[in-house]
C-alpha cells in the first residue's frame, strides 16, 4: 500500500491507551514486545524481539522504511498508515505513531505505537452539524412514514413545487405536486418498506408545479428507515434536478440515432426522409424536408443567392408526424412546395441563416401553399405553437430548406433546441450532397454503359441467345463485366463475356474500350486464340503509354491491366466451337438431355499481365448444346468471396440443370438465384443454344484447277439459287463466283472449294491453298483486267478474307430479296 500521511489521518485523535507499543533500536530491531503488540500481529514476545521492524511489515511498505527513517529523524516523529503481516499471513492495516526517544549515552531508541484502523476514531459530528449539512444541500430531501406521508423535508425541496416544508407536512406527493405520476413514486416507495432494498438513481421525466410548462428530469433515490429493532418508520428520498443532464443525453442519443440511420442509402429522397423521421419525435412532433429540384436530379445547385427560379422549383422530399398520415402536410412527396413571400422559410433559403419562431400566430396561414388549396390551414388547426428553420446547406451551397413544428410539447423551441436541429441537418446536408453527387455519377455511368453493352443482341441463325447482367451495388452500381455476341463471316457467330477490375465510370469505360477492340479484332475473322493475344498487346501497350509523362491521359491502360475476357467462337454448318480463355473461367455446357459438364479449357493469363500464350480448345457440339458464358461474380455464391470454387461450380451446376420453360426464363432464374439483390460483384451470364444449319441450306463443291470450270461453277451456283428461289440474285452471284472462283485459279495453290450458305444473308465462299490476302486494285481504262475484287465490292453488301491452317476463304455476302407483299 505504501507510506500514506494526510490531514485526515494526523487530525484522528491518537488513543494512546488503545494502542499497542513496542520498542525498536537504532538499527529497526525490536526490544521491547508488549501483550498488545501481540494481540495486534499475533507474535508472541520470544518471536518478535530482536525480528527487524522490516520484516512485520509488507514488502511494498518495507521498501519505504530507510525513507520514512529519515523523515524520523528529520521531524522527530512521524504518524501515518503502514500495512504488516499478521503471524497468520494476513495483512493489517495500522495506524502507526513513531517517536524518537533519546536515551543517556547517545543511543536512540524508537517508540512505536500501533493502533488497528478499524478501532480508530472518526469525527463526531452533532446534530447541529447534521441539520445544517442538510438545510444547505442542493439536493432535495424529504421523509415520509408508512403511510407516505411527509413528517420532514428540507428546503432544496421547495424548488420542485410543493410549498415549504411546513406546508407538506401531513400531505401525500399526489396532494403537493398533481402533475406528477405519484401512483408509480409510491409504488416504489411500497416496495421499499415492504423488502428494504433501495432504489437508487431511479430517472424520471415529468411536469412540477413550480414548471408547469417544461419538462423536468430528475433522479430519486428511496431508503427505508428502521427503529432500532429494524422495524420500518418510513423512507428517506432524495430529489436531484438532471434536466440539463437528460437534454445532453438526448441530444446525443438523437445525433448517434441520426448518424447511423441517415445516408445509408446515398439515395436522396430517402436521406430527407431520413432526416424527417429521425427529428420526430424526438426533437419535433412536425418535420418538413424541401429539395431544390436540382438536388434530386444530381444536379449541381446555384452557388450564389437564390432567385425566384430557385424557389420555385423547390419539392417535397419529406416530412413526418406524430399523427398518422401527417395531416399537417400542405404538400404531398414529391409535389412542388411553393412559400409564402416574406415567409421564415423563404428568409432562410436568401438569405442562408436559420431562424426560430418561439411563438407562431395562431391564426395565421401555413407558410407552404397548399395543393389542393383548401388542405391549407391555421397553425391553431393543427395546434402548432413553435417552429425552427434550418437552411439545408453543404459546401457553403443552399440544398433546401428543412422546418421543425412543436405540438404536444407546450414548451417552445429554445436556443439548444435550434442549435440540436443545425447539427442535424448539417449531418444530413453531407449526407444529401454525397447522395446527389453519387445520383450524378451513378446516372452518366448507366448512359454510359446502356450505350456500351449491346442494346440488342443481333439477330443471326447460329445460336439462341439469352443474357443477363446484374450490377454491383457499390458506389455507382456498375462495373466493368460485358458480355457480346458478334456475327461472323460464314454464318458463324463471336459469344464473348469479359470483365475489368473496379466499378464505376471508369471500369465502365475500360469496358467499352475493350468491348470495342474485341470487336474490331472479330471483324478481321481472327481465330480466338489470336483475337486474345491482339488484345493482350492492346492493354499491355495502352498500360506503358499511361505510365509515361506525355501519355498519363492515356485512356484505360492501367485500368485494363488484370481484365479478363472470354472468346468462342461457333459454327453451325459443321457443329464446331472453337474458344480460348484470358483468366476467365472456363464455360459450362449443357447438353440437350439437360445435363452440365464444364469445358477443359487452358486458362491463359488476365490481359496486359503477361505469360504464356493463349491456347484454344476446338469442340464438337450437338445441336441444342447451350454454351454458358459467365463472369467470376456467378460463382461467388451469394457474395461469399471465400466460396471454394468447386463447390461455387456445384452450386451453379444444380441451377443449370433445373428445368425452364425458356432459355430466357433458366438465364434470369440462375442469376436470380446465385447473385443477391445488392453483389460485392457483377455478375453477367450469357447463353446461347446451338442450333444447325440443314443440309439444305449448304451446297459446296469441289473445283479442279482447270480454267474451263469456271463456266461450270457459273451454272451450279444458278441451279442452287433455283432450287432456293432466289433466282433474282443469280446474275450478281454468277459476276460473284466467276471472279473469285478465277482469281483463285491464276493466284492460289492447292485445290479449290466453291460454297453456298443460305442463311439470313446469301454467302458465296471460295477456299484455296494460299495464305496471301487479295487487294482491290485501280486499273486503268486500257487494262483489260484487275476489276473483279471491284466489281464484287459494288455488288454484295460486304466481302472480306477469312484465314485457315491450310489457307484462306474468301467470302462475300449479298442481302435476300424482300419477301413479296
Amino acid at each position: 500500500m505504501g507510506i500514506h500521511e494526510d490531514p485526515d489521518v494526523t487530525r484522528q485523535q491518537f488513543d494512546v491507551a488503545d494502542a499497542a507499543p513496542l520498542l525498536l533500536d537504532v538499527h529497526g530491531a525490536v526490544t521491547s514486545w508488549t501483550p498488545d503488540a501481540a494481540r495486534v500481529l499475533g507474535y508472541p514476545a520470544s518471536e518478535a524481539v530482536g525480528k527487524s521492524a522490516v520484516e512485520l511489515l509488507t514488502p511494498e511498505d518495507a521498501a519505504h522504511i530507510p525513507e520514512l527513517a529519515e523523515r524520523c529523524r528529520t521531524n522527530a516523529g512521524w504518524i501515518g498508515l503502514l500495512t504488516a503481516r499478521h503471524r497468520d499471513g494476513h495483512p493489517v492495516r495500522l495506524m502507526v505513531r513513531i517517536v524518537l526517544t533519546p536515551e543517556p549515552g547517545g543511543q536512540d531508541r524508537w517508540l512505536v505505537l500501533l493502533q488497528e484502523l478499524g478501532r480508530a476514531q472518526g469525527w463526531d459530528m452533532s446534530r447541529g452539524i447534521l441539520e445544517r449539512m442538510v438545510s444547505q444541500s442542493q439536493v432535495g430531501m424529504a421523509i415520509v412514514d408508512t403511510d407516505l406521508r411527509y413528517v420532514w423535508s428540507n428546503a432544496a425541496l421547495a424548488r420542485f413545487g410543493g410549498g415549504a416544508p411546513y406546508e407538506r407536512l401531513g400531505k401525500r406527493l399526489a396532494d403537493v405536486q398533481p402533475g406528477l405520476d405519484a401512483e408509480n413514486y409510491e409504488a416504489r416507495m411500497r416496495r421499499v418498506l415492504k423488502t428494504g432494498e433501495p432504489v437508487i438513481a431511479f430517472e424520471t421525466v415529468g411536469r412540477v408545479r413550480a414548471a408547469p410548462h417544461r419538462e423536468t428530469a430528475y433522479s430519486l433515490s428511496f431508503t427505508r428507515l428502521e427503529d432500532d429493532d429494524g422495524h420500518p418508520v418510513g423512507v428517506f428520498y432524495t430529489v436531484e434536478d438532471i434536466t440539463e443532464r437528460h437534454r445532453a443525453r438526448r441530444r446525443l442519443a438523437l445525433l448517434d440515432q441520426a448518424g447511423q440511420r441517415m445516408g445509408r442509402s446515398l439515395d436522396v429522397r430517402r436521406t430527407a426522409q431520413e432526416l424527417a423521421d429521425v427529428s420526430v419525435p424526438g426533437l419535433a412532433d412536425f418535420v418538413t424536408v424541401d429539395l431544390l429540384e436540382a438536388v434530386l436530379h444530381g444536379m449541381e445547385p446555384p452557388s450564389g443567392p437564390l432567385g425566384e427560379h430557385d424557389l420555385a422549383s423547390l419539392r417535397r422530399s419529406g416530412h413526418q408526424s406524430t399523427k398518422g398520415g401527417v395531416p399537417e402536410a400542405a404538400v404531398d412527396i414529391g409535389a412542388p412546395t411553393s412559400y409564402v413571400a416574406g415567409s421564415p422559410p423563404i428568409r432562410c433559403l436568401t438569405g442562408g441563416g436559420s431562424c426560430r419562431e418561439e411563438r407562431l400566430d395562431p391564426s395565421a396561414r401555413q407558410w407552404a401553399e397548399a395543393r389542393p388549396p383548401e388542405r391549407r390551414a391555421t397553425f391553431r388547426e393543427h395546434g402548432l405553437h413553435s417552429a425552427m428553420i434550418v437552411p439545408i446547406r453543404a459546401r457553403g451551397i443552399i440544398l433546401g430548406v428543412a422546418t421543425f413544428f412543436r405540438r404536444e410539447r407546450q414548451e417552445a423551441f429554445c436556443a439548444e433546441d435550434l442549435s440540436l436541429a443545425e447539427d442535424l441537418v448539417a449531418r444530413a446536408a453531407v449526407c444529401i450532397d454525397n447522395a446527389r453527387r453519387y445520383t450524378r455519377e451513378r446516372e452518366a455511368a448507366l448512359v454510359l454503359q446502356r450505350n456500351l453493352l449491346p442494346h440488342r443482341l443481333p439477330d443471326q441463325d447460329a445460336v439462341t441467345v439469352a443474357a443477363c447482367y446484374r450490377p454491383a451495388d457499390e458506389l455507382t452500381g456498375l462495373g466493368g463485366d460485358w458480355y457480346d455476341v458478334i456475327p461472323l463471316s460464314g454464318a458463324r457467330v463471336a459469344l464473348v463475356v469479359g470483365e475489368v477490375p473496379g466499378h464505376g465510370i471508369d471500369a465502365a469505360a475500360s469496358m467499352g474500350q475493350l468491348r470495342t477492340a474485341v470487336r474490331t479484332l472479330a471483324d478481321l475473322d481472327l481465330s480466338p486464340e489470336e483475337v486474345l493475344a491482339h488484345l493482350d498487346d492492346l492493354v499491355a501497350q495502352a498500360a506503358r503509354e499511361e505510365s509515361t509523362e506525355a501519355g498519363a491521359q492515356a485512356a484505360g491502360g492501367r485500368r485494363t491491366v488484370g481484365a479478363r475476357c472470354l472468346y468462342a467462337v461457333y459454327d453451325p454448318v459443321n457443329g464446331r466451337s472453337a474458344m480460348a480463355s484470358a483468366g476467365h473461367p472456363a464455360p459450362a455446357l449443357i447438353d440437350p438431355e439437360g445435363d452440365v459438364r464444364f469445358t477443359e479449357l487452358p486458362i491463359g493469363p488476365p490481359l496486359g499481365v503477361g505469360g504464356p500464350p493463349f491456347e484454344a480448345v476446338e469442340l464438337d457440339l450437338p445441336e441444342g448444346t447451350t454454351i454458358a458464358l459467365y463472369t467470376d461474380g456467378l460463382l461467388t455464391a451469394n457474395g461469399d468471396k471465400g466460396t471454394d470454387p468447386g463447390t461455387a461450380r456445384g452450386h451453379l451446376r444444380r441451377q443449370m440443370e433445373r428445368f425452364a420453360p425458356s432459355l430466357d426464363r433458366k438465364c434470369r432464374a440462375v442469376v436470380d438465384e446465385l447473385v443477391p439483390g445488392r453483389p460485392d460483384d457483377d455478375a453477367a451470364l450469357l447463353m446461347a443454344r446451338t442450333r444447325r444449319l440443314g443440309t439444305e441450306r449448304v451446297a459446296a463443291w469441289d473445283l479442279p484447277t482447270d480454267p474451263a470450270v469456271v463456266a461450270e461453277a457459273r451454272r451450279a451456283s444458278s441451279r442452287q439459287l433455283a432450287a432456293w428461289g432466289l433466282d433474282e440474285l443469280a446474275f450478281t452471284t454468277e459476276l460473284v463466283v466467276s471472279e473469285l472462283v478465277t482469281n483463285a485459279m491464276r493466284h492460289a495453290i492447292g485445290p479449290i472449294r466453291l460454297r453456298l450458305i443460305l442463311e439470313r444473308s446469301l454467302i458465296c465462299e471460295v477456299f484455296d491453298g494460299r495464305a496471301t490476302a487479295p487487294h482491290p486494285r485501280h486499273p486503268k481504262t486500257t487494262d483489260e483486267g484487275g476489276r473483279g475484287l471491284l466489281l464484287i465490292s459494288q455488288f454484295t453488301q460486304r466481302w472480306g478474307t477469312r484465314y485457315l491452317p491450310e489457307g484462306k476463304v474468301i467470302w462475300a455476302e449479298q442481302p435476300l430479296p424482300e419477301p413479296a407483299a
